[in-house]
Formats: structure tokens, sequence, C-alpha cells
């Protein structure tokens, strides 16, 4: 390795080390230690009465806890990683993503739950479940931001005029409508959809869509893409909704949830009640009524249900608040990273967690139709929260190596 290599590597390393931004921290581990207590307190009748749990009450949330300490341990040491070496690992993990969706389609792999098959066992017999569109979410925001941060805006575009004119015409189309830089995103995009529908998983396709759109906007591609991409996911909606059928009962619940509250509409309007039920403070801490077997699985994607009634509408409203405040936050970091591929990075990141939060809050308030997305840092589920801490880490890997302001360099 010859000096200048040398002094590069040193360079990368120092930046590596630089100090991680502490309100991003501090914010990320207010929502994990919040989403604990409220576990606990949302799980506790549940894994008293559920036979698996052997009736113990602290089920739920002693394992939660032991995977919020490995997601902080593996914050810290992805916070440590040179985040550009995520460049080169892209490829392998998106590759990972596509074929762990594969392997939850094959029959007698892939775990079914609610007839919908989204899971695949870490074990081969038994032991944790895990959704692989966790990864495919990750996947996809580390390669299209691998692929975009390299892109050419200077508008120079490479016309062969030996050409004919078509010819000529066709390499301008290519050039500027940028459809050179994001065709074979495209196609990973429509791959990806297939599969998660296929599981089917509609909010897992809405948040590597949203996520994928998000990454592209910030890396300036032809507004016009956006428009058409808007009006065929909608046509696509349409299609399965009112042709095919898809969720047909959930969209009639969306519209009138007690058309068969004791049946099919009942888990919404179980929730609404906890929501109503909440007022402007809440009954307090652990005084939910709906979680006695009222809603059902409240430790999961409802978890915002008991907090609505038991912290009331402040509370609610101080929880969504700091998730607004992370937020911010995290696009501030993007704004000011050091490069396109720690910016890109991280809008990714970000989008995810903020279409997700808004998802899980908008269904259980009824505000759209019953999908199944948990709430991040809430919501029970080990690989989940692992990956979300991961993809924080990473965003403060990104936040060491933003440059100092002048004067304090």
């Amino acid at each position: 390795m010859d000096r200048t290599a040398k002094r590069d590597l040193t360079r990368q390393q120092q930046l590596a080390r630089g100090p991680i931004d502490l309100p991003f921290l501090a914010l990320t581990l207010l929502l994990l230690g919040i989403g604990l207590v409220m576990l606990l307190s949302a799980s506790s009748y549940y894994a008293s009465m559920y036979n698996a749990s052997k009736h113990n009450p602290t089920f739920y949330f002693t394992r939660q806890a032991a995977f919020a300490v490995m997601g902080i341990v593996v914050m810290y040491f992805a916070s440590k990683f040179d985040y550009q070496r995520l460049r080169g690992l892209s490829p392998f993990v998106l590759l990972a993503a596509v074929l762990l969706l594969c392997a939850v389609l094959i029959p007698h792999v892939g775990v079914t739950h609610n007839n919908a098959t989204r899971w695949l066992k870490m074990g081969f017999v038994a032991g944790p479940e895990y959704q692989p569109s966790e990864v495919a979410k990750l996947g996809v925001v580390l390669f299209f931001a691998a692929k975009l941060c390299k892109r050419d805006q200077s508008g120079n575009y490479r016309i062969d005029r030996r050409r004919g004119k078509v010819w000529q015409k066709v390499q301008w189309f290519w050039q500027w409508s940028d459809l050179k830089d994001i065709w074979f995103l495209l196609i990973i995009l429509v791959i990806l959809a297939a599969l998660l529908i296929r599981e089917p998983h509609l909010s897992g396709t809405i948040l590597i869509f949203a996520a994928a759109a998000a990454i592209m906007f910030a890396a300036g591609i032809k507004l016009f893409w956006f428009v058409l991409g808007g009006g065929l996911g909608a046509v696509g909606v349409w299609f399965l909704l009112v042709v095919i059928g898809y969720n047909g009962e959930r969209i009639q619940t969306w519209r009138d949830p007690w058309w068969d509250a004791g049946n099919k509409s009942y888990q919404v309007v179980q929730s609404l009640y906890a929501v109503a039920s909440g007022g402007l403070s809440g009954l307090g801490l652990g005084q939910s009524r709906q979680k006695y077997l009222f809603l059902p699985e409240p430790q999961n994607d409802f978890i915002f249900s008991i907090i609505s009634e038991e912290l009331g509408f402040i509370g609610s409203a101080v929880i969504i608040a700091i998730f607004a405040l992370l937020i911010i936050r995290g696009y501030w970091l993007a704004i000011h990273a050091r490069d396109r591929f720690g910016a890109l990075v991280t809008v990714g990141i970000i989008t995810l967690l903020a279409v997700q939060v808004f998802l899980n809050i908008a269904v259980v308030t009824n505000l759209i139709p019953c999908t199944g997305v948990s709430l991040p840092f809430f919501s029970y589920g080990g690989t989940a929260l692992i990956i979300q801490m991961a993809e924080m880490g990473i965003i403060l890997s990104v936040s060491r190596q933003i440059p100092a302001p002048a004067g304090e360099a």
C-alpha cells in the first residue's frame, strides 16, 4: 500500500470515529424505552392467559427487552462501521432479500398466519419467526442509494451523431428522462412487488415503493416518473380492490366499521373503542380495559390503540411528536451528510420509518383500510426491532462523518 492510500485509509478511519448525533440517539432510545413500557402494559394480561407463554404476564416484555438490548448492541456497532462499505455490500443484501422472499412462497417452508404467508422460521423445525420483507426494505434502500449516488447530473448528453435522427432522439430521451439510471431499479421494484403481493403483503409493498420513491426524488430523478408511478399505483390498487376483490371485507370495514362488529370488523371496532375511551388524558398507565381480550393481540399492530386508551390524546400526541422530531432530525442529517450516498441512505431509512408510523396510526384510527403494519419501537417483534436499530445505527454512522462547522474543525 502506497503512502497516499494509507493516508486516505487513515482519514476514513478517523471520520468513522467522529462524534455521533446525540439528539438523534436520544430520541431513538427514548422511543425504545417508552415502547418497552407500553408493550409491558399492553401485553401483560394477554400473556398471562396465553398457554404458549406459560401464563407469564411478562413473557412478551422480557423477550422484547432482550431483543432491545441486542438491538442497542447492533446499533452501536453499526454506528462504528464506515457506511461507505455498504455500497459494495448492497447487492448481496438485496439478493439475499429476494431469495428469502422466494423461500416464503415455497410450500411447507413459509409460515402462514391469518391467511398471509409472510414469515420464515429461524430454525428448520421451530424457533422465532421473521419477515423477509424487513430485509428487503433495507436492501432496497442500500442498493438504490448505491446506484443513484453515482448518476451524472451535469446535463451533458452523449449523442452519437453518426446515427440517424430517430436513433439520436432515442438516445436523447434515454438520457434526458433518466431512464438510463432507473430502468434496472424499476425492474427490481416490479420483482419485489410481485413477490410481496403473492404473500400477500400490501403494506410491505407500499413501504418499499415509498422508500424507493424518496431516494429517487432526492437523487433528482425527473418528476414525471413520480406522476406516472402514482397513476399506475392508483390503477393497480383499484384493480386489486374492485376487479379482483382483494381484501374486500377490509374495504367494507373501513367504510362502515359497524357492518359486522361481532366478526369481520371486530378488531377495528375494538380499536376505535380503545382510542375513544382514552379521552384527553387517558385512563392511566396499565388501566386499559380493551387489553383484557377485547382487542385481539394488543401487543402487535394495534398497540397504539392501548397507548391512546391509557395515555389519552395528550400522551398519544407526545409520542407522535417524538416520532416527528426523530424524523425531522433524520432528514436534517441527510441534508448535512458528507456525501450523496450517506444522504440517500438516510432519506430512505427515515422515509421507511415515517411512512410506517403513519400507516400504523392511520389503521388503528380507521383512517385507511386495515393493513398488517407494525409500529416501530413499540410493536412486539424481535427481528424487526433489531433491523430498525441497525438502521438507526447506519444513520448515526452517517452523522459521524458530517463535516464540522468552520471554526470547529
